[in-house]
């Protein structure tokens, strides 16, 4: 059995990261899995792109310039907060015919956007295809995450169940926006695909999925983003802490997200907020993933900010020189900050919401909070805190990873998906 798995790049942006774990998980259990991306930074042999020549990695750029064209349109009255907008309207032979000659049993789709392919190209490949979605733009109008109802940052829009318009993103006013059209191609392009099967990877996003009428009648299933629990492992606290160079007296707080301060559903205004509500003393917050911001947020301790981790193994052992891990999402599919922190062993506070309901189990390896209560998240955050056997907690954390997130555990069940769609 050949895996031949599609996805716009192969090291970049949190969602190429979690592809790429999934090769290398495959790979590790035995299958024949191979990367195609449309853009490669890394340098794994089992990765291939067809930007192979300075000629071909520009027009790679130009694709993705003409698919963001539709979107200027709407450039005066657009929310840029919540993400990129994707029309997947580029056609792209070239790849279409690459996947049909690679003789791969199954075509595994990823994150496809950004000019990688367009709507309609889909239904030109002819192997059964598995669809993992790491957000929502596969059944939505253009958007990744469903957001910003009437500026409401905590509204979720439900159009994508029954067919995009008028979007809040956009501020389009008009029924008949891009939204509209990007949806109804999904609609036409899709009913073209003979066999496929959707993967969402929380059930959150599994059943929003099932709930979009462009996936009627098509199995979706639930499967987790894997982890490599070997690399992603407790360590020495306090050797860590002189490895970070962070203070070994104090509870150490940790966020992490890429660009976050300017990406509202990944909650940083939200955390500063439950930061001035905790009662905990003589801690420090550490940051991962952003650089320091022009101004400081007022908070009575002080906040250290790491810049952006590209290495798993550093970044595992700012895991292990913390005591929590708050992750205050609005939207998160999966949350992958989550499940590395608690292969760690440090427990997580978070909102209730999403993937994170899968991740975090409240009280024992960590707190969820009631969605967006700033409150209750400081009440989780000093729960954490100040629990009496922070060692029960740091092994319920671990054995959570390691039982569900392990590499060898969700290859697993991802081979026998395969199987079954062959059968």
């Amino acid at each position: 059995m050949k895996i031949l798995i599609i996805n716009t790049y192969d090291i970049t942006g949190g969602a190429a990261r979690a592809t790429f774990r999934l090769r290398e998980a495959l790979v590790r259990s035995g299958a024949d899995a191979q990367m195609l991306v449309a853009r490669k930074r890394g340098d794994a042999d089992s990765v291939v792109t067809l930007a192979d020549s300075r000629i071909a990695d520009t027009m790679t750029t130009v694709r993705m310039i003409y698919d963001r064209l539709p979107v200027r349109k709407y450039r005066k009255t657009m929310d840029r907060r919540w993400g990129p907008f994707s029309a997947a309207r580029v056609r792209n032979k070239k790849l279409v015919n690459a996947i049909n000659s690679s003789g791969a049993d199954i075509i595994h789709l990823c994150w496809i956007a950004h000019g990688m392919i367009a709507v309609e190209d889909l239904a030109e490949i002819k192997a059964p295809v598995v669809w993992r979605l790491p957000d929502m733009w596969a059944f939505t109008g253009g958007c990744h995450y469903a957001c910003d109802v009437d500026g409401d940052v905590t509204a979720m829009c439900d159009k994508y169940m029954g067919g995009c318009c008028n979007c809040g993103i956009l501020g389009s006013g008009v029924e008949r926006d891009l939204s509209y059209r990007i949806f109804e191609r999904k609609r036409k392009g899709f009913a073209g695909i003979k066999d496929m099967t959707v993967i969402g990877v929380s059930k959150w996003l599994a059943d929003c999925a099932k709930k979009s009428v462009l996936f009627a009648g098509r199995d979706v299933v639930c499967l987790p983003n894997p982890l490599d629990t070997n690399i992603f492992k407790p360590d020495d606290k306090q050797a860590a802490r002189e490895r970070w160079n962070l203070p070994g007296d104090k509870k150490l707080i940790l966020f992490g997200a890429a660009d976050a301060a300017s990406t509202p559903y990944k909650g940083y205004d939200l955390l500063i907020e439950s930061l001035k509500k905790i009662s905990s003393t003589n801690v420090e917050c550490v940051v991962f993933g952003a650089d320091e911001p022009d101004v400081r947020p007022d908070l009575p301790f002080n906040v250290r900010y790491v810049g952006h981790l590209s290495d798993d193994t550093g970044l595992a052992s700012l895991y292990s020189a913390c005591d929590v891990m708050v992750v205050p999402s609005r939207r998160e599919a999966f949350g992958q900050t989550a499940s590395e922190s608690l292969s760690c062993g440090t427990p997580v506070a978070a909102f209730g919401i999403g993937g994170l309901l899968d991740i975090v189990d409240h009280k024992k390896n960590g707190y969820l909070a009631r969605p967006f209560d700033t409150g209750d998240l400081a009440c989780g955050i000093d729960w954490v805190l100040s629990y009496g056997e922070p060692e029960k907690l740091s092994r319920s954390a671990r054995e959570k990873a390691v039982g569900e997130y392990d590499y060898g555990v969700v290859a697993k069940r991802y081979i026998d998906l395969y199987r079954q769609v062959l059968r």
